[in-house]
């Protein structure tokens, strides 16, 4: 399954820019297949849906460990491990709006 998601935010940019959309893939659930350097869309109990670039993988812990790319981006430490189960899906394209 593919959802669209709004970018909001500068975490990740100039990567991904706030007003932006986002694909992601949702369809098997298969987080071994995340890697370093994958983006992902997750649910964070304190800081809600984020959009992170992921930086580990832990398959046998069923987790991951992301990271943003902006220097005002919330630290690694802060956002702690994210368990499988609050990982919305990885981001397979971003997409432009068209300037009006």
């Amino acid at each position: 399954m593919i959802k669209i998601i709004k970018v909001t935010g500068s975490s990740l940019s100039p990567f991904f820019l706030s007003g932006e959309y986002v694909l992601v893939w949702r369809a098997s659930r298969n987080f071994k297949a995340i890697s370093p350097g994958d983006y992902v869309v997750f649910n964070h109990s304190q800081f809600g849906l984020l959009i992170k670039k992921v930086i580990l993988n832990d398959p046998l812990g069923k987790y991951i460990e992301t990271e943003g790319i902006h220097p005002d981006s919330l630290s690694a430490q802060k956002i702690g491990k994210i368990p499988y189960a609050d990982i919305v899906g990885k981001v397979l394209k971003r997409i432009h709006p068209k300037a009006s």
